[in-house]
């Protein structure tokens, strides 16, 4: 699949002064003011006018015109009314649920996903497909069906608020084809596809294309941990294991936006004459869970769902533990030499019961290496779940159409080179 523009992104810790959104009471800066109010209170949750002032540093007057154009606008909703000791009772102003809308769309290697979200941020419409490989024109065809689903069901005055689309999948959906027993031509379909491309053809609407777990990434970056953890890495354990990296509250694409791909690390080092050592993705990917289920004779369907820690997988899921924990810790420690971490967070498209075992192994794992000359990372479980991709794919048009500065939350770059 060409490779199109990848986004980065950035976001607010609420409790560093020096991220809060600031705005200006001087002329020409209306729309930038709208934002900088809006922002405060995605940040911090309903907010009287007062406590917006102090927030943005805009005077009361500017608040005031600002927060009533938005009212106007359907942007913000009144709360009820909180009555202090004295004076008259603040009025706190919240984000309209049904003040705009996005979609976000991952299309993974053993499923999709489309996500709807409201100007909050919460789901209102979510659908998927399983299926074995995703066949490019079976995807697309699913693609405009949810989508037509979706769109109607909003109806036409919510439809006018639709910002846009969020498309999340792995840079090369037809990679890896030994590994996973997919015939050339197969595989090769995708590189004749420009998905991003036709998901604009067919809906009309802009879209924006990134990795499915930097997606994943911003999701957390946005409405997770990346609120208090400034620096991390962002490991997200599916068919193959992936990641993204948060430096200063900034995801860093890189050169070719693959920033953060810790299922191509190597686990070990080359033999002279022969062959390349193991990558971490054939370890600790689910895809290896679901070869050892099968194996067993065991449904592998259970890798996502609770049945992963209960007999009889339980025992295939333990030995997977046992050797996927080591490797992902061994990753870790890596890359904390390497980028000095405040923090790891691990999420994936498992139960939360899973998550929690894996956890407790990768800790300890890391208690077995030595961290002597380096400071270790604190390991951290994911806040947002399966959705995590799909959802950070629909937080782009979003917020790229509401925050005050793309350059302070999410920093569109122009198009990477097609290679």
């Amino acid at each position: 699949m060409p490779r199109e523009t990848v986004p980065h992104a950035q976001a607010f810790a609420p409790e560093d002064h020096r991220l809060r959104p600031r705005g200006s009471s001087q002329g020409g800066l209306r729309q930038y003011n709208e934002r900088v109010v809006l922002q405060a209170i995605r940040l911090h949750g309903a907010l009287p006018a007062a406590e917006i002032a102090r927030l943005t540093q805009l005077t009361a007057q500017t608040v005031s015109q600002i927060t009533k154009r938005l009212l106007d606008d359907g942007l913000l909703v009144k709360g009820e009314p909180v009555r202090g000791k004295v004076g008259q009772p603040s009025v706190p102003l919240a984000l309209a649920p049904e003040g705009a809308y996005a979609i976000g769309i991952k299309v993974g290697r053993r499923s999709l996903d489309v996500l709807l979200v409201d100007f909050t941020g919460a789901a209102c419409q979510r659908a998927s497909v399983a299926y074995d490989y995703p066949e490019p024109e079976a995807v697309t065809a699913a693609i405009d069906a949810h989508l037509r689903e979706m769109r109607q069901g909003l109806g036409a005055g919510r439809r006018e608020r639709l910002q846009g689309i969020g498309l999340a999948a792995p840079l090369s959906l037809g990679g890896w084809q030994t590994l996973l027993g997919v015939e050339s031509e197969r595989a090769r379909a995708w590189d004749r596809v420009d998905l991003p491309e036709r998901v604009a053809a067919m809906s009309g609407l802009p879209v924006t294309f990134v990795k499915d777990t930097a997606a994943a990434c911003v999701a957390e970056l946005v409405a997770g941990r990346g609120r208090n953890v400034r620096s991390f890495l962002y490991v997200f354990v599916d068919t193959f294991i992936g990641g993204g990296l948060v430096l200063d509250s900034h995801l860093r694409g890189g050169l070719s936006g693959n920033a953060g791909a810790v299922g191509s690390l190597a686990m070990g080092r080359a033999r002279p004459g022969g062959p390349p050592p193991p990558q971490l993705l054939s370890v600790a990917s689910l895809f290896t869970l679901e070869t050892m289920y099968r194996a067993a004779g065991l449904d592998p369907v259970a890798t996502v769902d609770a049945c992963a820690m209960q007999p009889p997988w339980l025992a295939c899921t333990q030995a997977w533990l046992d050797e996927a924990a080591p490797a992902i810790a061994l990753a870790l420690h890596d890359a904390a030499c390497l980028l000095d971490l405040e923090g790891v967070i691990i999420d994936g498209q498992f139960s939360r019961e899973l998550l929690a075992a894996l956890l407790a192994a990768v800790e300890s794992a890391c208690r077995d290496l030595s961290w002597e000359g380096v400071r270790r990372p604190a390991v951290l479980p994911g806040t947002i779940g399966p959705d995590a991709r799909a959802l950070g794919g629909a937080l782009l048009p979003l917020h790229a159409n509401f925050a005050p500065d793309r350059d302070l939350f999410l920093k569109l770059e122009a198009p990477a080179a097609k290679l």
